[in-house]
């Protein structure tokens, strides 16, 4: 005697060797013995086979209308030899009951299971839903294969363009047009990014690259609401017996800070930092404050950028030359000779800016012996009046005063052995580029004096203001960083901190407020503490362990890194676009970190460009060699190299810690295959997370 049976939801046959009370012992056709319940039990037959039974019931089973069984069935529960005596009519065989079972089971529309070889069918409005979404179902497989077929034949169909940008990078891997892109990418046997150009989704290589940045950062589109006028500055402010400047690009906009310089040749000087300050008219939870925290950061790219502020605001506050402009003042005295700093004051009123200085214009005179008086002095009147070369003469000793008191706390001395790249696309005006414009790349030397000025000059003001919240118990926003040992990174938070990397006690960002969230929020806080002095504490917007002053870190940080990310891919794209279009073969380059399998990364000398060469076996880091370029893939953003020929050896003495910290930074700097959310390996059956429909 044979028995059919439920073995945790499937069906098995075997011969029965032996029976107690409640249990069988059934030999199954592979040999293995099993013991069976007398409940899990369906089935007795002696003929035919289990094996046949078996084989001949699944044949049978796909042969049962589930629909016409369905209409046969009682509403009550029965059990499947009583459907299959109604469905089959007269006795129905073992292979019949069997073939019923089975088809039973693989309807779950239309049947639910009510016990072992027991069930009830489900009620008519449920079997019409579930009929309409196997329906649905099977529309969508044909659709599915449909764009598939489409995108292999070098087609894209218009909903998988619609939705190019959240297929590769935050699909919905249950949507059609997602699996569309997988599904043809496994019969064409090519990569989804490959596959989609050759099929024209990606009719650009710049705007693939900006859709993406805007789908991930600016959903809603750039453009400002309409009515985001600057508010008025109500408040009587004085207006400062200074004529200050600021030094900037030309192409800067948002002027945040500017310099002024009192005393010279008495004795005791006051370095005047003036500030911008849309934080006296903008007010929190305003709709400029939304707005900009909304967007955290202006985004800076070659050729573009997206403001922070709308640029009426920007235009309302910035420190442009010609007029009085409201500004949070630092003033720092000092005596002239020896430069210590003897107090410090801060105020807020009107600031006349004289003049607005332009690197660009003036890095070419105000070198450092022209500073030191070594050149002819009617160079001077190329400045604006009333800036002179003794004011920028004694800035640039201050600077380098501050410079080295900052180095004696790092430990080691600030180098600057590579050039800043500045880009500049012809013809685009400041409107979105499209890609094809011609670039122009040019340095600028890191630590040149009007660099110097600047860049010490907020370094004192952030660091200056950083403790003196601290002092006043005010909380602010600040960057630390433990110390410089390899691994050790710049942390945002509020507690003021010594940042080793720069090398003073505390460092809170507040001198670029136009463009910098964190810079405008801190800038509310010294506002109050400008007004109220000892009780700020009271009266700042932001109070001690304020869970805002928290968010705040958290989006900027995220923010201002996809930013940074952004404009260094984009610095990235037009560097490959300049050798394209100048038709560079070949680079001479410094080998600066050995890469698994005998690759190394090099530096390119004269372009801002990291990238992987192979040919390098055996070479030491900053070893110069000639490289041969290879293919330029806009989309990765990547070229490769093969090392033609070994030139010199230069940073063999390089520091280990040094090394540690360029290696760092050229992790960042080099860029690798782009990476999508599109997996083609993923299998059909999905995950307990994301299961397949």
């Amino acid at each position: 005697m044979h028995v059919l049976f439920d073995e945790a939801g499937k069906f098995l046959a075997g011969r029965i060797l032996s029976e107690a009370e409640a249990s069988a012992q059934v030999e199954l056709d592979s040999g293995k013995r099993v013991k069976v319940k007398a409940a899990n039990q369906l089935l007795r037959f002696d003929k035919p086979a289990p094996a046949e039974l078996l084989a001949q019931a699944q044949a049978q089973a796909p042969e049962v209308e589930a629909q016409l069984a369905w209409e046969f069935a009682p509403d009550t529960e029965f059990g499947f030899e009583e459907l299959a005596a109604d469905y089959f009519g007269d006795t129905p065989g073992v292979v019949q009951q069997t073939a019923m079972l089975m088809a039973l089971q693989d309807a779950p529309h239309y049947f639910r299971r009510a016990g072992k070889g027991r069930f009830k069918k489900a009620p008519a409005e449920i079997v019409a839903q579930a009929l309409a979404a196997i329906e649905k179902k099977k529309q969508q497989a044909a659709q599915i294969a449909g764009w598939a077929d489409e995108l292999a034949s070098g087609q894209t169909p218009q909903p998988i363009r619609d939705q190019l940008y959240k297929i590769l990078f935050r699909p919905d891997k249950n949507a059609p047009e997602y699996k569309a892109v997988v599904e043809a990418s496994r019969s064409t046997q090519q990569a989804p990014l490959t596959l989609l150009q050759r099929a024209g989704a990606i009719e650009s290589p710049y705007q693939f690259h900006w859709q993406r940045f805007l789908f991930e950062n600016f959903p809603k589109g750039t453009a400002f609401a309409p009515g985001l006028a600057a508010p008025a500055i109500t408040e009587e402010l004085p207006v400062a017996n200074v004529q200050a400047f600021s030094i900037d690009d030309s192409q800067t906009t948002e002027i945040d800070d500017a310099l002024s310089l009192q005393g010279l040749g008495t004795g005791t000087v006051v370095l005047g930092i003036h500030i911008a300050a849309p934080g006296l008219a903008i007010q929190p939870d305003d709709a400029l404050d939304q707005l900009s925290r909304a967007r955290l950061s202006t985004v800076y790219m070659p050729g573009y950028k997206i403001t922070m502020l709308p640029d009426d605001v920007v235009q309302s506050y910035t420190l442009s030359e010609g007029r009085n402009v409201p500004a949070v003042s630092l003033y720092v005295t000092m005596d002239e000779a020896t430069l210590a700093i003897q107090g410090s004051e801060t105020r807020l009123e009107q600031v006349p800016i004289a003049a607005n200085l332009r690197h660009d214009q003036l890095d070419g005179l105000v070198t450092a012996e022209w500073l030191a008086g070594a050149d002819d002095t009617s160079q001077s009147t190329d400045l604006p009046a009333p800036i002179q070369r003794e004011q920028l003469s004694f800035l640039y000793r201050l600077a380098q005063h501050l410079k080295t008191g900052r180095e004696k706390v790092r430990g080691k001395p600030e180098t600057f052995n590579r050039p800043d790249y500045n880009f500049r696309l012809v013809g685009n005006d400041g409107e979105v580029p499209t890609g094809t414009e011609q670039v122009q790349i040019t340095t600028r030397q890191r630590g040149a004096p009007l660099d110097l000025i600047v860049a010490e000059a907020m370094i004192l003001a952030n660091s200056t203001w950083g403790q003196w919240l601290a002092s006043l118990g005010v909380p602010g926003i600040y960057r630390s960083q433990a110390s410089l040992l390899p691994g050790i990174k710049v942390r945002m938070g509020v507690k003021a901190l010594p940042h080793a990397g720069i090398g003073v006690p505390s460092y809170a960002w507040s001198t670029s407020p136009l463009r910098r969230y964190v810079d405008l929020v801190n800038q509310w806080q010294i506002i109050a503490a400008a007004r109220h002095g000892k009780t700020a504490a009271l009266a700042a917007p932001f109070k001690p362990k304020d869970a805002q002053l928290f968010a705040v870190i958290s989006a900027f940080d995220a923010a201002y890194s996809a930013y940074n990310a952004h404009q260094s891919g984009m610095e990235r794209f037009w560097t490959l676009q300049y050798l394209r279009q100048h038709e560079l073969v070949e680079l001479t380059a410094s080998l600066i970190k050995e890469q698994a399998g005998g690759a190394w990364l090099v530096r390119a000398d004269d372009l801002p460009l990291v990238f992987t060469v192979m040919g390098g076996q055996g070479l030491q880091r900053g070893t110069r060699v000639r490289v041969k370029l290879g293919a330029i893939d806009d989309i990765a953003l990547d070229v490769h190299g093969t090392v033609a020929e070994v030139l010199a050896h230069e940073l063999a003495g390089a520091a280990p810690a040094d090394a540690a910290a360029e290696d760092d930074e050229d992790d960042s700097t080099s860029a690798g295959p782009l990476a999508i959310a599109v997996d083609v390996n993923e299998t059909e059956a999905g995950s307990a997370d994301n299961p397949a429909p």
